[in-house]
């Protein structure tokens, strides 16, 4: 099982799988393809029929879209419990997943991930500061019902499509909501979070363009 991803600096969606993947505990082949200021790169479409990073490679089957392919791993490996046991909770946990992967859209053009970026604060639109307010809300919601330290109790799909919204709360300084602390802690501390902001911070790429 391969999984392509590009710059983990910058990759937010390429963080999503791999730091599920490396949470549950799942075997993989990382291959990483570094992108340019554009977000893509030719060698993307000789294994992506999307031409976008991550792409996951499993025998004859290639899966494109990083929820698609936590959903996919979920089904996979079933033992994993990639997805909360409880249908009620479950299905809770989903659309959480989903609001992140079709939201947030002020919050994702104007603070882009950058693992490396100092701690500093950016003027910031309206439509940020709607989509921050929503996403303290949600994890207050979410921590308050499960008891943490992560959305949903145990690290779920949930929170690995939420880890690089951790990045950008904290990059830009844009909370000081004691849930976002609290979840901020607890996502740091993953030894998955761990290895994949150590190489981030090593990479040798600069792209301008997410260097807000």
């Amino acid at each position: 099982m391969r999984l392509f991803i590009g710059n983990k600096n910058y990759s937010s969606w390429s963080l999503r799988p791999w730091i599920a993947m490396k949470a549950k505990g799942i075997e993989f082949e990382e291959v990483l393809v570094p992108f340019d200021d554009e977000g893509g790169n030719p060698e993307f479409r000789e294994f992506s029929p999307s031409g976008k990073v991550p792409t996951l490679v499993d025998g004859d089957l290639t899966i494109w879209e990083s929820l698609a392919i936590l959903e996919y791993l979920s089904d996979r490996f079933p033992d994993k419990a990639l997805w909360p046991q409880d249908i009620a909770v479950r299905a809770r946990a989903r659309a959480v997943a989903n609001e992140m992967h079709g939201g947030f859209g002020g919050l994702r053009s104007q603070c882009p991930m950058n693992m490396r970026r100092k701690v500093r604060a950016i003027g910031v639109t309206g439509a940020v500061r709607r989509d921050v307010a929503r996403i303290e809300t949600l994890w207050d919601g979410c921590l308050a019902a499960s008891g943490g330290p992560f959305l949903f109790g145990e690290f779920c799909n949930a929170d690995a499509m939420f880890a690089p919204v951790v990045n950008r709360l904290e990059t830009y300084a844009l909370s000081d909501h004691e849930a976002v602390a609290a979840y901020t802690g607890a996502m740091k501390a993953l030894p998955a979070w761990i290895e994949w902001e150590r190489a981030a911070i090593a990479e040798p790429w600069i792209v301008p363009a997410d260097e807000a």
